[in-house]
């Protein structure tokens, strides 16, 4: 089995790396081999390629840029996604693609069935929208896994925002009133593998399974719990912050403006997957702290690293000062 994996080095693709490797020979592509708003250059490259299953981790997803960019979102997230749809198509092979809660507008109370209307509040949500639609209009052999709030050790994240900020201030402020489930890149990563590899070991089960799936870690919380808990279990894990428990304070969106306006509830419904791959998702506090036990004992290092050059140069200032001072007092200047 061959595969093509796009946008190897995002969060999501970086662990697809990993996941997919065990599945076959898997042909590796970042942007600088694979630019999605080239698309003719991508065609050409899965032409070259002419894989059996092609795995599309790139998207344009600077939510907020993306309300003055808006020609190139739709170019990676709409346009070169119905071209990969079309690639998939002519050489038979299954299309694995990434879409967003953002489809949705959040008014419907709970978890999100994947056939809930769509009606996206911001660009980034109508691309992402309009790259679904060009794939099922295709016709080709495809899964559509909509995911959330999705994060990864490797690069920057809202947990490594809120502990970097709880170190240097003393009053935290975080949204409370948008509800979602944090999802790891890596249980993302895993249950693709666990989908395909099912998918191409039953072919009656292929036969049944494609279309459009909800992938999110079970449970739910707000920004603002979700913060208390990252800063609780790093402290367990021994770093120290400034901020304290009560001085962590709920806001509602209103308060935190953005060029981009997010969904209310970005709760999605996971049941229709878990059934048809016989899946059991984990709560999304399992993968969080995962992901905090690779990062405190870095963020740890590194302070105590920074302290340490801090205190040698604090000693080569002091004895400065001193060598100066004994210079003066021989009359050497």
């Amino acid at each position: 089995m061959k595969l093509l994996l796009l946008g190897a080095n995002g969060q999501v693709g970086w662990e697809l790396q990993r996941a997919l490797a065990p599945l076959g020979t898997l042909e590796i592509c970042d942007r600088r081999q694979a630019d999605l708003s080239r698309p003719d250059a991508v065609a050409a490259l899965v032409q070259r390629c002419r894989p059996d299953i092609i795995v599309n981790a790139a998207a344009y997803t600077a939510v907020d840029k993306a309300e003055s960019e808006q020609a190139l979102a739709h170019m990676v997230n709409a346009t070169s996604v119905g071209m990969l749809a079309e690639q998939a198509r002519s050489l038979g092979a299954l299309l694995v693609h990434y879409s967003t809660d953002y489809v949705f507008d959040g008014s419907q109370p709970g978890p999100q069935a994947e056939d809930v209307p769509t009606r996206p509040l911001n660009v980034y949500g109508a691309t992402k929208l309009e790259g679904e639609q060009l794939i099922r209009a295709s016709r080709c052999r495809h899964l559509i896994l909509r995911t959330s709030w999705v994060y990864a050790v490797r690069g920057q994240n809202f947990a490594k925002t809120m502990l970097r900020l709880a170190s240097e201030r003393d009053e935290l402020k975080v949204v409370s009133d948008q509800f979602g489930a944090p999802t790891s890149a890596e249980l993302i990563a895993d249950v693709t593998a666990l989908v395909i590899q099912q998918m191409q070991h039953d072919p009656e089960r292929a036969l049944k399974a494609g279309g459009t799936y909800h992938l999110t870690a079970s449970g739910h919380t707000n920004w603002f719990e979700y913060a208390r808990f990252i800063i609780s279990t790093a402290a367990s894990l021994g770093m120290q912050f400034k901020v304290t428990d009560s001085r962590i304070l709920p806001i509602s969106a209103a308060e935190f403006p953005a060029a981009a306006v997010r969904p209310a509830n970005s709760r999605l419904d996971t049941r229709k997957l878990q059934h048809a791959f016989d899946l059991r998702l984990p709560h999304w506090q399992y993968h969080t702290a995962r992901m905090l036990q690779e990062i405190v004992p870095v963020e740890l290092a590194a302070r105590t690293a920074s302290q340490h050059l801090s205190d040698v140069l604090e000693q080569v200032e002091q004895l400065s000062h001193t060598a100066s001072g004994n210079n003066n007092a021989k009359g050497i200047s």
